[in-house]
């Protein structure tokens, strides 16, 4: 018999549910503790959590960014929409879906440009939204990207600042804030 266990966000076996008055027992980390590539060993409800602040804070970080560079944004009522937020460019509105990163792939920064449905992970399409908006953190960049360049695409790859850009198909979006205004 299993247990989902709430307050850890990790599944138990029945001999292992944590009994009432007694603190649970960690499991042992696989790099001992102290050694240089040791790392605290994150639940994954605790990933998730921090995935979800992560783009919650790079949400908050493209509203000070766009409207600095001068641009209207709004955040639609609930999260049921594909877009993150409406950004008025003056002359027309625009669907922006907002998308972070720390993570390097084979020395590339990567993102999911997906949704998730019942079938798995399906690409956003420009009947959702107009632009998917990506946030380098570690870099502080921003990755400006029409979806139609996208659209059949689940993932996306970015080069850092210092990379050859010969290689980096996406490299051309980095700050291209300039997208939003052309007609």
């Amino acid at each position: 018999m299993r247990f989902f266990h709430w307050a850890h966000g990790d599944i138990l076996h029945k001999d292992q549910a944590p009994k009432p008055g007694r603190p649970r027992r960690k499991r042992p980390a696989s790099t001992p503790p102290g050694s240089p590539n040791s790392k605290p060993e994150k639940t994954a409800r605790e990933y998730e959590q921090t995935t979800k602040r992560r783009g919650e804070l790079s949400e908050l970080a493209f509203i000070f960014k766009a409207t600095s560079l001068g641009f209207h944004v709004s955040k639609p009522y609930g999260d049921s929409e594909r877009y993150d937020f409406i950004l008025d460019a003056g002359h027309r509105l625009l669907r922006i879906q907002i998308k972070s990163t720390t993570t390097l792939m084979c020395g590339l920064y990567r993102i999911n440009a997906h949704r998730r449905t019942n079938r798995g992970v399906v690409p956003y399409h420009p009947s959702e939204i107009d632009f998917l908006v990506a946030h380098v953190i570690p870099e502080d960049a921003w990755f400006i990207l029409p979806i139609a360049e996208i659209q059949d695409c689940t993932s996306v790859l970015f080069p850092p600042r210092h990379h050859p850009q010969k290689r980096a198909h996406f490299a051309r979006y980095r700050e291209a804030w300039r997208l939003l205004r052309e007609p």
